[in-house]
């Protein structure tokens, strides 16, 4: 498992790659320009396009810019004819993504694991 800073590990499991944040916040600006940087070159080496997991189980709190990187992911990856998961939201957070509408956009698991699984049965 390689650490990548700032706040998130890389893991690989069957043909996913799964980016779990470390931080229990994900507010500062810095860190999030950071953070695209590192998940957009990602997703730019991934040839044939990437199956991208983000797991927010350590993640208490974030930033409404976070939405907005998430939704560039999102189209990155599905340009790239990849397939993006998250997983392990926390409640609070989940209510977010319900209010913004964004939980018809993404698709939500319970834990990685079920993600992975979705994506192992989708290929």
């Amino acid at each position: 498992m390689a650490a990548i800073k700032p706040m998130m590990n890389v893991e690989y499991a069957g043909n996913a790659t799964i980016v779990r944040f470390t931080d229990e916040k994900i507010l500062e600006e810095k860190d999030i320009n950071a953070l695209q940087a590192s998940i957009m070159s990602m997703i730019e080496s991934a040839s044939g396009g990437i199956n991208l997991i983000l797991d927010f189980g350590n993640v208490q709190y974030l930033s409404s810019a976070v939405l907005g990187l998430l939704i560039r992911i999102s189209k990155r990856i599905y340009e790239s004819e990849g397939q993006l998961r998250l997983c392990n939201i926390n409640p609070r957070i989940y209510e977010i993504f319900k209010i913004t509408r964004l939980t018809k956009t993404f698709d939500i698991y319970d834990s990685a694991e079920s993600a992975a699984e979705d994506l192992s049965e989708a290929s």
